[in-house]
């Protein structure tokens, strides 16, 4: 059987028992439980039988009642304990799933930036969400309960053949058809569920990306061809549900139809045994009116976990291709190299030094081309160039969200893939141009949660970047809540904000991302200062589009396809007439 549709994946299984096994108690608590269920389940038939047979059949009520009581006492008993092992088992899960997410999650920070640049967002999302769902079911109505339904099937067996050899081997006939039909239908339902999943994920990434950019949809009016192709991709979706619908019905009723035949074949037979004995010796004989009622009753009980272990199957099923889905990711062993030695120099100078570093997105198409340059401790350089011409990917590499594919970058004369990741981020504050404001109030987007950032570090942080203005006008202050994405805040306030989290972490290196570049005038004037007032005593690397906000640079450097063309003063690179001095006549002019 192909593994990518298999409803039991002994790999998969063991590797799920590592987040089950922590909470096996539960599980173990609800098969017992389940146990003591089944036992109820199959004590109310022979009851009956007893009732039928030792006093309605011969008009004797004497200890009729008792019986009475003690299948009603047992049928409370058997409610009350299939409510203990449904929490029982639902709370082993919870807790499994619950360890589960958090170390998907905890994967997914440990990936490189490369592996988002080519992952759509929604189908991670999907790992987390619709896929660790699905194990869910599987907790709920999968493992615990089937063994279950098999020891109860094994228990149901011997009790028939107890009552009566003859029926019992009559009442099994259709057995092996059912299971002959079970095996050709799920071949059938486990590649349907296949499909459906995907076309789960794939309306999943759809969604994400056009939630995302609706505002952008509904300025280019494309709500229209937007919604045509969501109903091409929810199509796909409903039919595929659909299928697995139909399948699953079709096993269902397939159980019900044999079930019934079972039935009929029992009355057939049985009665007529009963009514042979009845006409023979005018009493009960060997196949008596309580013997066939358990019969049925039996064969019924008999066909109703295998439904369900038939419905169950598709669970399973489903569950395996989730697992294996999540597992997929949890796999994905690209990452950023960290050494098993780092280096951690106590203090940090902030001289920055690029050796011939050559780097592409793509490694075939580079963007940054033998570049080489120094900054020195406490300099304050800025970088300006046309859009594309590798200024942003200098950030990024200098914080390690990529690799050169050649040369070394330093820092302290350290190169960056000796330094521990999480120790070298610390060291370089990074003011990006697209701040990224998460849930929560004001304050606690300034601390992200730094345990080293306290809410009066933040504040006073904060203030001398006059964010107190901004929060004087909000009811709750500083714990004012943010929507999405800052959507509540203008694009300056939520630049301050992106400030006032650099200056509260008081880094040695100091980057800033056309920080400026989206702000009013007086926006802008706060900011410069702001910009002025962190860069002392700092190593300071500023992106600008703006060439007015550089000249107070030390130095600058000029990017052009991916090589440093020049660098100087503002002065020396006038004075030189190159690049540099056209990128200034070119702002003037379109000014």
């Amino acid at each position: 059987m192909d593994k990518a549709g298999a409803a039991f994946d002994k790999g998969l299984v063991k590797r799920l028992w590592v987040f089950v096994a922590p909470h096996q108690r539960w599980l173990w608590k609800g098969l017992g439980i389940l146990m003591l269920v089944s036992a109820c389940r199959l004590t109310m038939p022979w009851l009956i039988k007893l009732a039928i047979d030792q006093h309605l059949a011969i008009g004797d009520l004497s200890g009729y009642y008792p019986l009475l009581i003690a299948f009603g006492g047992i049928a409370l008993v058997d409610a009350l304990l299939r409510r203990s092992q449904a929490l029982a088992v639902e709370t082993g899960g919870q807790n499994a799933l619950l360890d589960l997410r958090i170390a998907i999650f905890r994967h997914l920070q440990q990936l490189p930036a490369s592996y988002f640049d080519r992952t759509p967002t929604g189908r991670l999302i999907g790992r987390v969400t619709t896929d660790v769902e699905a194990l869910q079911e599987l907790f709920s109505s999968g493992v615990v309960t089937i063994l279950g339904d098999l020891m109860f099937l094994i228990a149901t067996l011997v009790i028939l053949f107890t009552l009566h050899v003859k029926l019992a081997l009559v009442a099994i006939l259709v057995v092996p058809v059912l299971l002959g039909l079970t095996l050709l239908i799920r071949m059938r339902v486990r590649s349907a569920y296949v499909l459906m999943r995907a076309k789960l994920s794939e309306m999943n990434g759809f969604l994400h990306e056009r939630i995302s950019g609706m505002s952008v949809l509904q300025m280019f009016n494309r709500e229209a061809e937007t919604v045509t192709s969501y109903g091409a991709i929810n199509g796909d979706v409903r039919s595929s549900q659909l299928k697995t619908v139909w399948w699953e019905t079709t096993l269902s009723t397939t159980v019900e139809m044999l079930s019934s035949f079972t039935v009929a074949i029992i009355l057939w037979y049985g009665g007529g045994l009963v009514a042979e004995n009845w006409v023979q010796t005018g009493v009960q004989g060997g196949l008596t009116l309580g013997v066939l009622f358990a019969f049925i009753d039996y064969m019924q009980k008999f066909f109703h976990p295998l439904n369900e272990l038939s419905l169950k199957y598709t669970v399973m099923q489903n569950a395996m291709t989730a697992a294996r889905r999540i597992f997929d990711l949890l796999d994905e062993a690209e990452r950023l190299p960290e050494t098993d030695t780092p280096k951690s120099p106590p203090e940090v100078l902030g001289e920055i030094r690029f050796d011939n570093v050559t780097f592409g997105y793509d490694p075939k198409n580079p963007v940054m081309k033998k570049v080489s340059f120094t900054v020195a401790p406490g300099e304050k350089v800025a970088l300006v160039g046309a859009t594309g011409a590798g200024k942003t990917t200098v950030f990024k590499l200098l914080t390690r969200l990529y690799d050169p594919n050649e040369g070394s970058i330093t820092l302290d004369g350290i190169d960056l893939r000796d330094y521990e990741v999480r120790d070298l981020r610390k060291r370089i504050g990074l003011v990006p141009q697209d701040v990224f404001l998460f849930e929560g109030d004001i304050l606690e987007n300034i601390r992200l949660g730094n345990p080293n950032v306290s809410e009066e570090k933040a504040i006073a942080a904060a203030t001398r970047l006059h964010l107190d203005q901004l929060v004087s006008r909000f009811p709750g202050g500083w714990h004012e809540p943010v929507r999405e994405r800052g959507r509540n805040l203008s694009a300056g306030e939520k630049q301050l904000i992106s400030f006032a989290r650099v200056l509260a972490a008081s880094p040695r290196v100091l980057v800033l991302d056309e920080a400026t570049s989206n702000v009013d005038s007086h926006t802008e004037h706060i900011l410069q200062e702001a910009v002025h007032d962190i860069m002392q005593g700092r190593t300071s690397l500023a992106i600008a589009h703006r060439l007015s906000t550089v000249r107070d640079a030390d130095r600058i450097l000029v990017f052009h396809l991916g090589e440093l063309a020049e660098q100087g003063t503002h002065d020396q690179l006038m004075a030189q007439n190159g690049l540099y001095a056209c990128l200034v006549a070119l702002q003037y002019a379109e000014g």
